[in-house]
């Protein structure tokens, strides 16, 4: 089975290109650090080196991976906002799930009492019969 492309050639910008170092504690998560470079390779000063921490939250449906830019101007001012990010990033997240549980819940269509009629046999409701009011009814 041949491997095809749909829509435009994917192509990479060579004036947006990132060397990245990853730094780790191994114990609560990474920071990648993004350092600009020219299509050479070498360092582009012009542009501002980028910090971007890594973590995971355990969840009732296993480990959720988080990712967050951090506001540094150096791996140490990283470090120092490390666990302020972590912190911003799960509460968005949740405001985010409960967003999207929301929109979800909104999205349910409950038929009303003439459409449904239909679906159970006929124009009076029930299985065919004619309506009865909602009341028990001895024959």
């Amino acid at each position: 089975m041949a491997n095809e492309l749909h829509g435009p050639e994917p192509k990479m910008d060579p004036t947006t290109l990132y060397r990245e170092e990853v730094i780790t504690d191994r114990r609560v998560g990474t920071i990648r650090v993004l350092t600009p470079v020219t299509p050479a390779g070498s360092t582009d000063s012009k542009r501002m080196v980028l910090y971007v921490g890594e973590t995971q939250v355990l969840t009732a449906g296993g480990m959720l991976p988080i990712a967050f830019d951090l506001d540094a101007g150096s791996l140490t001012e990283a470090i120092e906002k490390f666990s302020e990010g972590v912190k911003r990033a799960v509460e968005e997240t949740i405001q985010e799930i409960q967003q999207l549980r929301r929109e979800a819940a909104s999205s349910i269509v409950i038929p009303d009492a003439k459409s449904a009629s239909g679906l159970l046999g006929g124009p009076g409701g029930g299985l065919g019969g004619p309506p009865r009011g909602g009341k028990i009814q001895l024959p």
